[in-house]
């Protein structure tokens, strides 16, 4: 996502008035080619391009020298554009219009003064039909990494990650597989997994949403056969720009442990989870941190925290490298088994 600071942003804007791609040497616009788009800044500057969508409150435009430059819509002054779009508002209103134009901080439907909105209560320019409640929008993630190590003896280790999640208007629902298989000279050394579930209901449009997990776990070096748990969460979402995004949810579960060696055991536990993102680093280069966390109820010790913190970056198309660290914590870790185990990790995968 291409970032400006505000005087950045007025330098540009000023340099794209002054001699916009679209003009001729003397400032005409060529026969045949529509008027650009015309966004004018409270402080003077004027930017003109396409107005291509509005969100989370800012006006996102491409131009001659940048796309997705995103205005915030309380720096816009006035707006003039003549592309035909489809406008979204906060009260989940949607209505076409073109031509659409700003003044005052009103927004002016087919040029009459009495089809005039908030510009603040603008949500979305051309929604998708996900956002409006037609379906659901996809996203995921594939990746893996492999190591191999020969000597004395021959090593090899595959990782694999696979992330997929279904976002609609009113819910979501999100699966996730991770994962590792070790080989010591040709035999299976370990075999780890977690895989889990969770569906979240949006409470009323706000910031706050109700939700269930389901998860399983295999851990061969903490003598871990299986480790189920399900339960109810409350979430909330505290950040949701691409500088920050946050989420944070505590719930309660029931847990079941099964061990190879150690005696089975279950119990309630608080449960919590936090997930934050950042592309603070450039578009498509994400800064993550990822916990989930268990604790017992009826045993102190049964404390358990899985975190991530990694950075992921664009390499090719949708291929991005991930680099990351991975802590995983057990305060009843049964006999001659670390608490703390501790995985550096570099992966190859394909996001969509």
């Amino acid at each position: 996502m291409f970032k400006l600071r505000a005087p950045a942003l007025s330098v540009l804007i000023t340099l794209a008035a002054a001699n916009p791609a679209w003009a001729t040497a003397d400032g005409a616009i060529p026969d045949g080619k529509a008027a650009p788009d015309r966004v004018e800044l409270k402080d003077g500057s004027v930017l003109f391009g396409t107005v291509v969508d509005a969100d989370d409150g800012k006006v996102i435009m491409n131009t001659a020298f940048a796309d997705a430059v995103r205005i915030p819509q309380a720096m816009v002054e006035s707006l003039r554009t003549e592309t035909p779009m489809r406008l979204q508002f906060a009260d989940g209103r949607v209505l076409e219009s073109s031509p659409i134009e700003v003044r005052g901080e009103q927004l002016v439907l087919d040029g009459e003064a009495a089809e005039s909105y908030s510009f603040a209560d603008l949500v979305r320019v051309n929604p998708e039909p996900w956002e409006l409640g037609e379906g659901y929008h996809w996203t995921g993630l594939a990746s893996a990494g492999f190591s191999l190590a020969q000597g004395n003896t021959e090593n090899s280790e595959l990782d694999y990650k696979a992330e997929s999640t279904w976002t609609g208007l009113h819910d979501r629902v999100s699966l996730s597989l991770i994962g590792e298989y070790d080989e010591v000279n040709g035999r299976k050394n370990a075999q780890n997994w977690i895989a889990r579930g969770k569906y979240d209901r949006f409470l009323n449009g706000s910031p706050w949403y109700t939700g269930a997990n389901l998860s399983f776990e295999q851990d061969e070096f903490a003598d871990t056969e299986l480790r189920t748990y399900v339960g109810p969460y409350l979430g909330r979402k505290l950040f949701s720009d691409s500088l920050l995004t946050l989420e944070a949810e505590g719930g309660v579960a029931y847990v079941w442990e099964e061990f190879f060696v150690a005696e089975d055991n279950d119990y309630p536990a608080a449960t919590w989870t936090v997930t934050a993102s950042s592309e603070y680093l450039g578009e498509n280069t994400r800064l993550y941190f990822n916990q989930t966390g268990l604790w017992g109820l009826t045993d102190e010790s049964d404390v358990l925290l899985n975190s991530t913190a990694g950075l992921s970056f664009p390499l090719i198309l949708n291929i991005e490298g991930s680099a990351e660290v991975i802590w995983k914590y057990d305060l009843g870790a049964v006999e001659n088994v670390e608490k703390l185990d501790q995985t550096y990790r570099f992966r190859l995968g394909y996001r969509w």
